[in-house]
């Protein structure tokens, strides 16, 4: 499976931003597709995921964030709204068999895309 992430740039605070992470490979639809973040100095961290189960997201952007999916274009969405500067990162979306929040758990990992958010 290969990933290709998009949509990032430069917003305000409470501005809004849709990431999107295309997916290659016939069985996306199998894979928890789940959303991280990383800033310089410190451990990537769990944003967000998507399985059969249903949706999981961080405390931090519970109510804020919305990931999506659609299965036909091979496709997952992180929606973000009502951005914070905290949220500046570069986002990475990535691909596993497991449900859960661990990120050596995830087995595909696209190259991340810049989140700016400014004050």
């Amino acid at each position: 499976v290969q990933l290709q992430a998009s949509g990032g740039g430069l917003v305000q605070a409470g501005g809004c931003l849709r990431l999107s992470c295309a997916a290659s490979g016939r069985t996306f639809s199998s894979y928890t597709m789940g959303w991280f973040r990383q800033v310089p100095g410190k451990e990537r961290e769990f944003v967000a995921h998507i399985s059969r189960a249903g949706t999981y997201y961080a405390d931090s952007v519970k109510g804020r964030f919305t990931i999506s999916r659609e299965n036909a274009k091979n496709t997952v969405y992180l929606q973000m709204n009502s951005l914070k500067p905290e949220d500046t990162a570069v986002y990475y979306c990535a691909a596993g068999r497991l449900v859960v929040v661990t990120t050596s758990a995830y087995d595909y990992w696209g190259q991340g895309t810049q989140v700016t958010v400014s004050s």
